[in-house]
């Protein structure tokens, strides 16, 4: 996964450098990363989650701060506006002008008279260091259609420390919900889970997922109406198992697969959700044995 992903960046420096990038409000600028990870066998949905959990920010951000930090050469140098807009990808030098300020903080006009302040990103380089010292407790399971049902929100994606808006959603069931939930779980992964799902596909911190609070059922189970309902097809998942504070042990499980077992295995996700089932917690949640649940496909 480091070579692809070192391969991505070459591209789009290489894309950079030819100027003929397209203002794609998917991915700047205009890549084709459909065609780009069939040739080097991966998915695009897996290279922008592993992107994103390894680089810290999401590959649409990191490929507009380099468009703007190689445009910010050529605004210094005195060329045309609209040519450079142009280049760049933008039908004005008014979205021009927009877009610089987004990232470098201030105007073309005004770096022109003073030459800043200005807000380089560097080329990333992705290296893969392994220690060797630790093992993550790691199970592949293969799973037959199922559902989870539950009680779903919109939230917004949060990376540190407890999602508030998570707490309030759960907090607004009553009690003896929870224990009807409960007794709705029927199969793998167990108990009450905690699932994110249409998540956005640069993970993008503060944009909106659905979380639900539920069980797993059979695919032919008939869910309650007043349930929200998540069918899934047949297929592998990853089970990582974490012990210790909550949610930070969990939080610190999460980042390893991108940035220890991803790499090292040959498995990569695909579409689908993330589940946390609760195998053990104390009594005031402090602390906890979770299993986090991924979708993934041989790679």
């Amino acid at each position: 996964m480091i070579a692809e992903l070192n391969t991505l960046i070459d591209l789009i420096e290489s894309d950079l450098n030819r100027g003929d990038g397209t203002a794609d409000a998917a991915l700047d600028p205009g890549l084709d990363l459909e065609t780009l990870t069939a040739q080097i066998g991966t998915t695009e949905y897996h290279l922008r989650r592993m992107f994103s959990s390894l680089s810290g920010m999401p590959l649409s951000e990191y490929v507009r701060r380099r468009r703007m930090t190689v445009a910010a050469a050529e605004v210094v140098a005195g060329r045309e506006l609209l040519g450079i807009a142009v280049r760049f990808g933008y039908g004005s030098a008014e979205a021009f002008g927009r877009a610089f300020r987004s990232v470098h903080g201030t105007s073309p006009a005004e770096v022109r008279r003073s030459g800043g302040p200005l807000r380089s990103q560097p080329t990333i380089r992705f290296r893969l260091t392994i220690e060797g010292t630790s093992s993550m407790d790691t199970r592949i399971t293969e799973q037959p259609a199922f559902s989870l049902i539950g009680h779903a929100a919109r939230v917004p994606l949060i990376y540190e420390g407890e999602n508030p808006h998570i707490r309030e959603h759960i907090s607004s069931l009553p009690d003896d919900e929870h224990v009807r939930l409960k007794a709705l779980s029927e199969m793998e992964p167990r108990g009450l889970l905690q699932v994110t799902a249409h998540v956005d596909p640069d993970h993008r911190e503060g944009t909106e997922l659905t979380y639900l609070h539920g069980v797993a059922v059979g695919s032919d189970a008939s869910a309650p109406k007043d349930l929200d309902v998540i069918a899934l097809e047949a297929g592998t998942w990853a089970v990582f198992t974490a012990s210790g504070p909550y949610p930070e042990a969990l939080q610190t499980t999460w980042a390893a697969t991108a940035s220890e077992w991803f790499p090292s295995n040959p498995w990569q996700l695909r579409p689908g959700p993330s589940i946390v089932a609760i195998a053990e917690r104390s009594e005031d949640f402090s602390t906890a044995t979770t299993e986090l649940w991924m979708p993934v496909e041989r790679g």
